[in-house]
């Protein structure tokens, strides 16, 4: 409880220090991130999520409300991630969905009910929402997010404008590099841990086949059991693992005739590197060796 109180007074005083700066509230990293590259060190991002917690579920409490609430700028990411904030009031003239540019083209997903640890019970339902692993979408939510904080934060317009062209290339960048680099694994199946992939499988020409599993939790033995029966049916070769897993797990996998990847969705912040960084790393993992 001390710890929670602890981690909420900080992020208030963050928001009362950085009065000075405008303050940008993301409810996941790739918003962070992109707010980081336009807004530089003129701006404040404030991303509250603690370490550990899963940004589609996470529920803050009432200080951390009272800390997004004061941001001049909310960037919500859209298609049904952060199921919070539709139960919150916020300012609708500082919101942005980043996506609503490409609502027409969300993917419908089945709904499935299952648990994750500190998050308690959920849904997956209605819309697949890792919109950013399309990196063509990326860049369209970046230019969403420019847009917005430029009409929040005009006194920042130069640096904006200095800034989109250059990430909007980057993601540019990395969206021709995966359409190249995945051609490879075209026609066959690739089975994931969780159902966190449909955008990057679309995008890329992938066919994706997803399992319930816990991210960074040892499969049970039914587990096991659903993965070997699925790669026989499948002849896939491939398991990406959304998380790192336990040790032993991923020999496990191996004895099934499957190579692991871990291929992190980034809705957190990686301990290392950054978005673009991180996915070219993962990218290239997935076809090493074939």
């Amino acid at each position: 409880m001390l710890k929670r109180l602890a981690i909420c007074l900080s992020l208030v005083a963050g928001v009362a220090s950085a009065q000075d700066r405008p303050v940008v509230a993301t409810v996941n990293y790739p918003l962070a991130w992109m707010a980081e590259r336009l807004g530089g060190d003129a701006v404040e991002v404030l991303f509250p999520v603690p370490e550990g917690r899963d940004p589609s579920f996470w529920r803050p409490g009432l200080s951390e409300i009272a800390a997004i609430q004061q941001a001049d700028l909310i960037a919500l990411n859209g298609a049904g991630f952060a199921t919070w904030t539709t139960r919150t009031s916020l300012p609708g003239s500082r919101l942005v969905d980043t996506s609503a540019g490409f609502s027409d083209a969300y993917i419908a997903t089945q709904s499935v009910t299952h648990s994750h640890g500190a998050d308690g019970e959920h849904s997956h339902t209605g819309t697949a929402s890792y919109t950013w692993l399309d990196f063509a979408q990326a860049a369209r939510q970046a230019e969403a997010l420019a847009a917005a904080m430029k009409r929040r934060m005009p006194e920042l317009g130069n640096q904006i404008d200095a800034a989109l062209p250059g990430l909007v290339t980057e993601l540019t960048a990395l969206d021709a590099e995966a359409r190249e680099t995945l051609t490879t694994l075209q026609g066959t199946t690739i089975l994931a841990t969780h159902p966190r992939y449909q955008y990057l499988a679309r995008a890329y020409g992938l066919d994706i086949t997803s399992l319930e599993w816990d991210a960074g939790a040892m499969p049970n033995d039914t587990q096991w059991q659903e993965l070997q029966t699925m790669a026989g049916e499948t002849a896939a070769t491939l398991l990406i693992w959304e998380a790192a897993p336990p040790e032993g797990a991923i020999d496990r996998a191996s004895e099934l005739g499957l190579k692991s990847v871990v291929f992190s969705p980034l809705a957190t912040r990686p301990s290392s590197g950054d978005f673009v960084s991180v996915l070219k790393t993962q990218i290239a993992d997935m076809v090493a060796d074939r």
